[in-house]
């Protein structure tokens, strides 16, 4: 999931925010300002209803942020790279890079996320019972004892056992250290979370059905959104099996035709176009990659704009670039890869552009491995 916008760094670890977040911040200030509260606690002021609304709508989402810095300060102690933290529409997500090196890393790297939450929860559910008990019963009240119970719940859903849940990670930490499987306990939890997600579906069209309205639709997305997320999960397990110990040099490219980014479009069409077997073309200066251009950026520039556009001006900019060293290797990579809109990443030594990897290098190359794994007497 890719940033919109960035906020900064947490610990060291970049945070973003994707445009989809907004669509759930709103949801949860409009149903808390019109709905909840005015229900709740009526005669208040329009305002303060709004007021309250936002204020637990954002303390909310910092509760979200913490939950996922704890994710990646663990991971990071457990001697795993984190590129970022990316709020959005289902939560937020910490990217990690590769895999945790045993059970018990899987373990404290998934189960401190709820844990956090739930911590959250009892925090605010404290402070809710000192204002009561204080005396106060308005809106203060009312946002304390919400937060404490959206925290606690957050970290309920979160620990049931199925991708991508953190349960579902917890599963796979289980099953990973009863069998010494990684992939086959992959596997389970990726299946758990096709189950679990199209039990939600079922159940949100049944609400939907008896009159629930948009919460039956919204529980129906979610389940929706694991079910695929489960099913991605599944086949990264056995493309990761199918590709380890494989190199980025083993499946590259080597010294691909590069051009110009000071060649324009008109000339690259007109003269280099069908000489090229592939369809992406990195950009170098002095031999260092500056850019990468396919066929689907040229091809958005209209006829008439072609001669006064540089190819420079359409590529996917430097700082875009998906770089990898030929020793790296490939499961490591293709988190990154998946990650970029174009799909590929060009692969650099001494900061000189010596190869490119693209997704037919990948198939191809899960394709050996799947063969290469296969029992001698179930080869055709």
């Amino acid at each position: 999931m890719r940033a919109s916008f960035r906020l900064g760094r947490i610990a060291g670890v970049p945070v973003g925010v994707n445009w989809s977040v907004l669509v759930i911040f709103l949801l949860i200030a409009w149903g808390l300002s019109a709905s909840q509260f005015p229900r709740a606690y009526p005669d208040r002021p329009t305002w303060a209803y709004w007021l309250a609304g936002l204020a637990a709508a954002v303390v909310f989402f910092v509760g979200l942020l913490a939950h996922e810095v704890s994710h990646a300060v663990v991971a990071k102690r457990n001697g795993l790279q984190v590129q970022g933290i990316t709020l959005w529409l289902f939560g937020g997500v910490a990217e990690l890079r590769g895999e945790a090196k045993d059970p018990g890393a899987e373990l404290r790297i998934a189960g401190v996320g709820p844990l956090v939450s739930l911590l959250l929860g009892l925090f605010f559910g404290g402070i809710a019972v000192v204002v009561a008990l204080a005396g106060e019963n308005g809106l203060l009240l009312g946002s304390l004892a919400w937060l404490a119970g959206i925290n606690v719940l957050l970290a309920v859903f979160n620990i049931l056992p199925a991708a991508p849940l953190d349960g579902g990670r917890l599963l796979r930490a289980a099953v990973w250290k009863a069998t010494g499987d990684r992939t086959k306990a992959s596997v389970v939890a990726a299946r758990a979370g096709w189950v679990l997600g199209a039990l939600l579906i079922g159940l949100g069209l049944v609400q939907f059905l008896v009159g629930a309205g948009v919460g039956g639709l919204w529980l129906a997305l979610i389940g929706w959104f694991l079910i695929g997320a489960a099913g991605a999960e599944e086949r990264q397990a056995r493309m990761g099996t199918a590709l380890r110990g494989v190199r980025v040099a083993d499946v590259m490219t080597p010294q691909p035709q590069t051009a110009s980014a000071e060649m324009t479009v008109a000339d690259f069409v007109d003269h280099y176009l069908f000489a090229y077997r592939h369809s992406a073309l990195p950009l170098v200066d002095e031999g260092r990659p500056v850019g990468l251009v396919t066929l689907d950026r040229v091809r958005g520039i209209p006829a008439e704009r072609r001669a006064a556009t540089t190819l420079g001006e359409v590529s996917c900019r430097a700082d875009q670039l998906v770089l990898a060293s030929p020793e790296e290797q490939l499961n490591d990579l293709l988190p990154r890869l998946s990650e970029c809109a174009d799909g590929r990443a060009l692969v650099v030594a001494d900061q000189r552009l010596v190869g490119i990897v693209s997704p037919s290098d990948i198939s191809r190359a899960v394709q050996r491995g799947s063969l290469r794994d296969q029992p001698v007497g179930s080869r055709h």
